[in-house]
């Protein structure tokens, strides 16, 4: 049976990013201004022109996975399962053999497992073709990520996943509340995973002069809105929540933690890596998703922006929120997440989406560290170095991506 705009709600959190492996810990964190921004240790980075990522340290995916399993999983299928599991425990919704087969799962990335190919590459190279992993292409394959999460929880409902680059964990949530308002399913667990910190991105990355170079500082590299931002820098992780529809959770008797309002996904069809500079097509889907939320401009308390910390990006986002929301976006909180925990790429839009909600849930808005010197183009409040306390009814979630994809989604408080 069809359903039109149902009210869903999220019930469970749950994460694995470069400043905490727990939603607690992240979030504390978060808050608190604390950079997950150092030198590469994944890979010796000392012929590269940027050495600094946001990695996620001491990872050991054992703690969600059996020894096998993760042997197999791409480290983004890792980080995929544990952020769902965590969202899952948070949710106190179990998984059984009678509702197993309708639950869904949205768990989107951008690159998927690029490092096993690069590993397969060079395995090829130096041993040879028998030498290669028999299972490095399921590895790579991005679908995994909603692949592994379905097989390690035993869920059979509709498992889906979009490659929409840096927008990718943004259309997550577009999506979970599209299949809950198709009645497709009356549970979701969306999110997005992404592992990309390799020699090959990162050196294209620096060649495209897209990477901050501040290796001596790098705490202090991105700096998104900021007059000497130079840059993104890679991040990875992971993030997910438990949706489901009202009616759903009140019957179980959840706790609900915030309402995902809507959504929307738009195109710049401008340029394969650059910004449409006016913002417009960005700011139709703030618009569109603030309409399918029912939403005004005027009540939007918070905005988690893209803010990748590049002069191009920062001023087209600026341009966007303005453009969308009018005179009301000066009174408008906005937070660039990526100052603390850098890119994630295709989990970017997800732990956005995570800060949103947890922001409405405690009524802190995190800083955007590194703001030191505003840009004068970069003109809204952008909750410079410290957090704010301040009631959070309505965040908004931005994510925009190479080829010019846009997802933004609306969250709410649930006053009722």
């Amino acid at each position: 049976m069809r359903r039109l705009m149902v009210r869903a709600v999220v019930t469970g959190l749950g994460c694995v990013t470069p400043i905490g492996h727990l939603v607690g810990e992240f979030w504390s964190n978060l808050t608190a201004g604390v950079s997950g921004v150092k030198r590469i240790t994944l890979f010796d980075p000392s012929d590269q022109e940027c050495q600094i990522a946001a990695e996620v340290k001491d990872w050991d995916p054992t703690r969600y996975m059996e020894p096998k399993a993760a042997k197999r999983a791409a480290r983004f299928s890792q980080f995929a399962v544990a952020s769902a599991r965590q969202a899952l425990e948070d949710s106190g919704f179990g998984i059984t053999d009678t509702n197993r087969d309708d639950v869904a799962i949205v768990m989107n990335t951008g690159g998927g497992g690029v490092d096993v190919i690069a590993d397969g590459q060079k395995t090829y190279l130096e041993k040879g073709a028998a030498r290669v992993g028999p299972l490095t292409v399921p590895a790579m394959a991005p679908n995994m990520a909603s692949c592994q999460v379905a097989i390690n929880l035993g869920v059979r409902g509709p498992t889906i996943t979009s490659v929409a680059a840096c927008a990718a964990g943004i259309f997550a949530f577009v999506d979970a509340k599209r299949l809950l308002d198709l009645g497709e399913t009356e549970v979701v667990i969306a999110g997005g995973a992404e592992a990309n910190i390799i020699p090959i991105s990162i050196a294209a990355m620096a060649n495209m002069r897209a990477l901050s170079t501040r290796n001596d500082e790098p705490e202090r590299a991105c700096r998104p809105f900021d007059l000497e931002r130079d840059g993104f820098v890679y991040g990875e992780g992971g993030a997910a929540m438990v949706v489901e529809t009202m009616e759903h959770a009140r019957k179980r008797g959840a706790k609900i933690i915030a309402e995902l309002a809507g959504g929307a996904v738009t195109s710049d069809a401008f340029h394969i890596t650059a910004p449409d500079p006016t913002g417009e097509a960005a700011a139709m889907a703030i618009s569109r998703a603030l309409k399918a939320a029912s939403l005004q401009a005027e009540e939007v308390d918070c905005v988690v922006a893209h803010g990748t910390g590049t002069p191009l990006n920062d001023a087209a986002e600026t341009a966007a929120i303005k453009r969308a929301l009018g005179e009301a976006a000066y009174g408008v909180a906005v937070t660039g997440p990526k100052s603390m925990v850098g890119h994630q790429l295709g989990a970017a839009g997800a732990v956005s989406a995570l800060a949103a909600v947890l922001a409405i849930r405690d009524g802190v808005v995190p800083p955007t560290i590194n703001l030191e010197t505003p840009d004068p183009e970069c003109d809204l409040d952008f909750v410079p170095l410290s957090a704010r306390q301040m009631p959070v009814r309505v965040a908004l979630a931005n994510g925009f991506g190479f080829g010019g994809q846009n997802g933004v989604v609306a969250f709410r408080k649930c006053e009722d």
